[in-house]
């Protein structure tokens, strides 16, 4: 019995190793550019363990972007879960972005760059990209509602381009900033909404 709870564990280490390899390596070089051999290092397992957790690379790339929704999405939800004043949770999105930016391990949205890579057209990942998006936007639809904003699928939109604008282009124009100016347009939308 207790050899096969070992065995158990021992697998789902290496599981765990192999998707914290994709994750690293994915992200920082892309998904084209890296190979199953490269993982397959990272993680510190033999090829034919890889294969046995991820049969093929497509499946390992559908974990690694499951994964990265999950967190990201998690981790932006936490970030400002325990401001009170709902307006001011929605322009607390931009200062979590703002310190994400700001993180040395940055490289912009994984799955922009997935779509990027891959389009949106070809394959789990593509529409991955896709579903991800629409539960950040189904979010922000949550803290519109909250705020009991009017035209709250208009400004939904709106937010949605301030928030994707922001992540692009501190991504690829290095601009750190963006978060912040972005949350200034954020600021102006939502008096323009208060007075009307």
């Amino acid at each position: 019995m207790s050899g096969i709870q070992q065995e158990s564990t021992d697998s789902s280490e290496a599981a765990e190793r192999i998707l914290g390899a994709a994750q690293k390596l994915f992200y920082r070089d892309g998904i084209r550019a890296v190979g199953m051999d490269a993982i397959k290092e990272e993680a510190s397992v033999a090829l034919a363990t890889l294969y046995k957790h991820f049969s093929s690379k497509d499946e390992l790339v559908e974990a690694y972007l499951r994964r990265r929704d999950e967190r990201w999405r998690r981790w932006l939800e936490g970030s400002v879960e325990n401001i009170e004043d709902p307006r001011e949770r929605l322009l607390a999105i931009f200062d979590a972005l703002g310190a994400w930016f700001g993180c040395e391990d940055f490289r912009g949205c994984a799955f922009i760059n997935a779509a990027g890579e891959i389009g949106t057209d070809k394959g789990r990942a593509g529409r991955l990209a896709g579903e991800h998006k629409r539960a950040v936007r189904k979010f922000l639809g949550r803290l519109v509602a909250d705020a009991r904003l009017p035209e709250p699928e208009k400004i939904v939109g709106q937010l949605m381009v301030l928030v994707e604008g922001a992540i692009v282009t501190a991504y690829v124009e290095g601009d750190y900033g963006a978060a912040r100016r972005a949350k200034e347009m954020a600021e102006v939308l939502l008096r323009q909404v208060t007075v009307h």
